[in-house]
């Protein structure tokens, strides 16, 4: 930590994903509450903001990649006259560096050089200490802690209405506990079987549960649900393409226990203290998982890779299919 006056103003870059901006939300929080006159400026993926684009005393920018080169015109037009005191660049896309120039900043804190790809590096003049085998989380809280805020427990305040709040409700048992499955992750090849989740649902059931579907609107994802409702014995509330990302949220909040693959609900439900089983093959979960349920895994990337380098991936298109009903069920067995 260096020491330092305190910022006046401080940009944030960090555009996607969902997990990750869950992540850099208790950033955000946690250098509010340590410089509370200093004005914080996010930019951010046009999807994420609308789950976390109302948070407090904070402006978000939006930048829409989709646009292709006018997402960057846009920026630079947003940003032509401002000067910050700080730049947190805590994404190493190369995408990201480029938005990057369009920022004008004093001082321009990056990843350390092992972990500034796509040559981040050069498009800083700051880095944080380097890290020994982090969660994805702990890495960004290391851009807090190195503009001078106290290294503490995360917390999250993302804001819910009152409507979404009472639609949660509404969808959901108050005679039994809740459980949700978020099945469905961006890529198709980190989703657990559908027997699995069927069995699952089946087994919660079976365990004075309300079980709910949760996902996005995508043909893929309606589909995924409605074949694990078709096998399922029990009965299964779907509500696959039918909540926004703050609908979602609040049912996370209000749910009892959440499964859910490498995919952004599994951080959602973390932010609102759900407890998560999440469901790993791909990717390590000690880096990826959900931060305060990483011994409630269901997890075969050991396996697939027992001598893998830190942020290595598994590669293979059916290792989801190595994690185990039984597996499950014992993560599941604690909180039931």
């Amino acid at each position: 930590m260096m020491n330092m006056t305190p910022p006046q103003s401080i940009c944030i870059l960090r555009f996607s994903a969902i997990g990750d901006v869950c992540h850099a939300v208790s950033v955000v929080q946690a250098i509010q509450r340590q410089y509370p006159n200093a004005k914080i400026t996010w930019v951010i993926g046009k999807i994420e903001a609308m789950l976390v684009g109302d948070i407090d005393n904070v402006e978000f920018i939006i930048f829409d990649k989709k646009t292709g080169l006018k997402g960057y015109s846009d920026l630079r037009k947003k940003l032509k006259n401002r000067q910050f005191d700080i730049l947190l660049h805590m994404q190493v896309a190369l995408r990201a560096s480029i938005a990057s120039l369009c920022i004008k900043a004093t001082q321009r804190w990056g990843f350390d050089k092992t972990r500034a790809k796509e040559g981040q590096w050069l498009f800083t003049n700051h880095k944080i200490k380097p890290q020994s085998q982090p969660h994805v989380l702990d890495g960004f809280m290391a851009f807090a802690e190195a503009i001078g805020v106290p290294v503490a427990p995360p917390q999250w305040n993302i804001p819910l209405s009152t409507q979404d709040n009472l639609w949660a409700h509404s969808q959901l048992s108050h005679e039994k506990k809740n459980f949700i499955i978020c099945p469905s992750a961006s890529n198709a090849e980190r989703n657990w079987s559908t027997k699995g989740y069927a069995e699952i649902a089946n087994y919660m059931h079976d365990n004075n549960y309300q079980v709910s579907i949760c996902g996005g609107p995508t043909d893929s994802e309606k589909q995924l649900a409605k074949d694990i409702i078709q096998i399922a014995t029990a009965p299964i509330n779907n509500l696959v393409g039918d909540t926004s990302l703050k609908q979602l949220l609040a049912i996370l909040k209000h749910a009892d226990l959440v499964l859910a693959p490498d995919t952004g609900p599994a951080h959602m439900s973390t932010t609102v203290g759900t407890p998560i089983i999440g469901l790993y093959a791909h990717s390590n979960p000690g880096r990826t998982g959900p931060y305060n349920n990483l011994n409630d895994v269901a997890e075969v990337y050991h396996q697939h890779l027992p001598n893998s380098e830190w942020g290595q991936r598994a590669k293979g298109a059916d290792l989801m299919e190595s994690i185990s009903i039984a597996a499950v069920k014992n993560k599941l067995a604690r909180f039931i």
